[in-house]
């Protein structure tokens, strides 16, 4: 059992076998939808759903003894994208669409301390760049706010 759950969690409850291609986009976008949904009706809920993933995919990926990051394995992108989607706080549609793509754009290119990141050993290597990218891509959704704000 505690390996089928590590194994059922590592791949987002299946997300990252749904395509054969682009599996941390259809897990971004999963949850992205998700985030939406809670965002619209409990949006102090989606830091719990980050944290939940967070520690949930640690322990699945210690559990299967991954030391790199399989493409099935999407947890990391659930959870990077929930971090990014944490500067919306309420559902706003442009905010939820631009924390995709920014998350999407720095999962995918990597810069700087992200890709260190990924080099960690382990489960903390397979987690990390994904909560970092999700951290930048806050970071930027927040600057981006406040400058709507004050115009």
């Amino acid at each position: 059992m505690p390996q089928s759950l590590a194994r059922a969690i590592a791949s987002g409850f299946g997300c990252g076998r749904i395509t054969p291609r682009a599996q941390g986009t259809v897990a971004s976008a999963a949850a992205t939808i998700l985030a939406a949904l809670l965002l619209s009706t409990a949006p102090a809920l989606l830091p719990l759903f980050a944290l939940a993933a967070l520690i949930s995919g640690l322990w699945a990926i210690h559990r299967l003894g991954l030391t790199d990051d399989p493409s099935w394995v999407v947890i990391d992108e659930i959870a990077g994208q929930w971090v990014a989607l944490l500067a919306a706080s309420a559902f706003r549609p442009a905010l939820i669409l631009a924390g995709f793509a920014l998350f999407r754009l720095f999962d995918i290119l990597k810069p700087g301390p992200i890709r260190a990141a990924e080099r960690l050993p382990g489960a903390a290597g397979v987690m990390a760049d994904d909560l970092l990218a999700g951290a930048a891509a806050a970071l930027i959704l927040l600057a981006a706010r406040f400058a709507l704000a004050h115009l």
